[in-house]
């Protein structure tokens, strides 16, 4: 059975993020992992939903195109726990080969499909696709791949999505670059996949709106169960052949 995120009582909406206001997205919100079970096997391993910054975004994009390979024409930007969309949107503005949005909750899923469809009416984009859909269950673009992660499960489930990468990308080495924000797993990459190779690893900092932005989301939305430092810590790694 499908359940939606639980609604807790707050006072007042849920503070507009200065993203949302400027392009009449509804992006913004954050929701822990335990409230957003859907009935699936992986919900146990899901984090939480929370938005990318866009100085967050723009910072780590710009650390990946110092080290890219590929033409970003030739690449695809692949989002896995794409929550409501705004990495996407982000990365639409960038003229990416296409940008495909996956997100297992039917909920978020919608409502990111809301916001493309939004974003189209206004902004020339690359294709957009949204795919509601487990992260195991997907089938990465032909071509190089700009995998995009902020931090969307735990170490269980991450173990899995590397190797199942691993595998979909045999003979196509050197053309996927996995972008990872809040690389919580950092440690597990290093040591149980080796082939995923650093090539740039350091911590970035938000802008004072987007900190402020995130202070006041928190606030309202899971007060006390999580803080915001103002910075993400963040690695990007290639896959590489097998040695």
């Amino acid at each position: 059975m499908l359940m939606p995120p639980k609604v807790k009582k707050r006072r007042g909406p849920v503070p507009r993020h200065p993203f949302d206001v400027e392009h009449g997205t509804e992006t913004g919100a954050l929701i822990p992992g335990e409230d957003l079970q859907t009935g699936h096997r992986h919900d146990r391993y899901i984090t939480a939903y929370h938005g990318t910054a866009p100085s967050l975004f723009g910072k780590v994009m710009g650390h990946w195109r110092g080290v890219a390979v590929h033409p970003v024409e030739q690449t695809a930007f692949v989002d896995v726990g794409a929550g409501k969309g705004r990495a996407m949107l982000l990365a639409s503005e960038m003229p990416f080969r296409r940008i495909v949005g996956v997100e297992l909750h039917p909920m978020l899923a919608a409502v990111m499909r809301e916001n493309v469809e939004r974003w189209h009416l206004l902004h020339d984009t690359p294709p957009m696709r949204v795919e509601e859909a487990d992260a195991m269950t997907l089938r990465m673009p032909v071509g190089p791949c700009c995998l995009f992660l902020f931090n969307p499960f735990d170490l269980v489930l991450m173990d899995r999505f590397l190797e199942r990468l691993t595998k979909q990308f045999a003979g196509r080495e050197g053309d996927l670059d996995l972008l990872y924000v809040n690389d919580e797993q950092k440690r597990l990459i290093e040591e149980e996949h080796p082939r995923f190779k650093l090539l740039w690893q350091g911590r970035v900092f938000l802008s004072h709106a987007d900190r402020d932005a995130d202070k006041a989301t928190i606030r309202h939305c899971a007060d006390g169960l999580y803080v915001t430092s103002g910075y993400e810590d963040c690695s990007i790694y290639r896959l590489g052949a097998e040695s």
